[in-house]
């Protein structure tokens, strides 16, 4: 496999920024959701927000976290109607028309988002989500490489902070309910 060039920071800048909260993490947006309808960051204020930067056809991080993502709000019932969880595709070439029948799997009010690949690469670089095309030369297929963090957002837009890939739901329901309660 041989990567694609991208426009970003390398991996371990992008993760020293984050760790480190250098500089803003997050910001406004507007992306298209998996139903067509134009949604920007403002909509979800009053709620908390986890953001997720994924793809459909990730073997294994993206819907290890999505389940978990999921497992968690099923476990805080009523309460996470007070939590927006985002998916934002970074493969939206392929994932644009798949999106709404692949978040079926997960949680109801999963919303999905894309936009142009130059569009999503922003977002992206605004949340310091590290992700880049390696194409397999055997296959003429690409994966992507990317970071699957967990960024929650406060009710404001605020970035509160990261969970690792793979956490696991117990502790995202304890960090949720920190910030419910």
């Amino acid at each position: 496999m041989t990567a694609v060039a991208d426009p970003q920071p390398s991996a371990a800048e992008m993760m020293d920024d984050l760790m480190f909260a250098r500089g803003p993490i997050g910001g406004p947006f507007t992306l298209t959701d998996q139903y067509g309808k134009m949604r920007s960051a403002a909509e979800f204020r009053g709620k908390l927000t986890i953001v997720y930067f994924g793809y459909t056809s990730c073997p294994d991080v993206c819907p290890t976290d999505l389940m978990a993502i999921t497992q968690a709000l099923d476990a805080l019932g009523p309460k996470a109607e007070r939590v927006q969880p985002i998916f934002i595709t970074i493969d939206p070439e392929r994932d644009t028309e798949v999106l709404a029948n692949y978040l079926k799997a997960f949680y109801p009010s999963f919303i999905g988002l894309t936009g142009s690949s130059d569009t999503i690469r922003q977002v992206a670089n605004s949340y310091k989500a590290y992700y880049r095309k390696v194409d397999d030369k055997r296959s003429g297929e690409y994966a992507i490489d990317h970071s699957g963090v967990i960024y929650l957002m406060g009710r404001n837009g605020e970035y509160l902070g990261f969970m690792p890939p793979q956490t696991g739901p117990d502790r995202l329901i304890e960090i949720l309910r920190k910030y419910l309660d």
